[in-house]
């Protein structure tokens, strides 16, 4: 009869949030490896030893052994051009922030992009409404992706907010635009 106690704890990879054991299916070995070596070296010392590797390699035929050298380098490839692939969407991406007239006076700020720099949007739009005390709200584009509604004219006051508070998007990529569309189409029906 066991003696273990109950509940049990489990400890999850803050990477791939499987278990350590299991961080070789998750496709980010290496980044796993590392956050296990920083964070739990006890059992990076268990599971990634040169021990421990030679053990599990020799308990494999010498055909499987071909085969998981190969799928780990697919895997490291993979992993590796996924990050490059984001790193470069990052860069491209431009965060547009617009300022469109509703009716005499009367404004809203519209910022599309900011999903591209891993930002949580519905988060970022609490936090405009929470700065800014006015109303924010995340709404689908048509284009696709999402973008936060802002009342008022604060696209400027967005612009420094985003500087500020989200350094891991590049001052570069911010891009103000001014939507008159709407002024236009008054003018011509009058």
């Amino acid at each position: 009869m066991a003696t273990e106690s109950y509940p049990r704890t489990v400890l999850y990879c803050g990477v791939c949030t499987l278990p350590p054991e299991y961080c070789e299916f998750g496709g980010t070995t290496k980044k796993c490896e590392e956050w296990l070596e920083k964070n739990q070296p006890e059992l990076h010392k268990k599971l990634y030893s040169q021990e421990a590797l030679e053990q599990n390699l020799s308990a494999l035929s010498l055909e499987a052994q071909k085969r998981a050298e190969k799928d780990s380098q697919k895997k490291a490839a993979k992993a590796a051009a996924a990050e490059a692939r984001d790193a470069e969407t990052r860069a491209s991406s431009k965060v547009l922030i617009k300022r469109i007239e509703r009716n005499k006076r009367k404004y809203v700020t519209a910022v599309q992009g900011l999903e591209a720099f891993g930002l949580d949007i519905k988060k970022v739009a609490k936090d405009f409404g929470k700065k800014f005390a006015t109303g924010s709200s995340v709404t689908k584009v048509p284009g696709g992706g999402e973008e936060i509604t802002v009342q008022g004219d604060l696209s400027d006051d967005i612009q420094e907010y985003i500087e500020e508070n989200y350094k891991n998007v590049p001052d570069d990529n911010i891009e103000l635009v001014e939507d008159k569309k709407k002024k236009k189409a008054e003018q011509q029906a009058g």
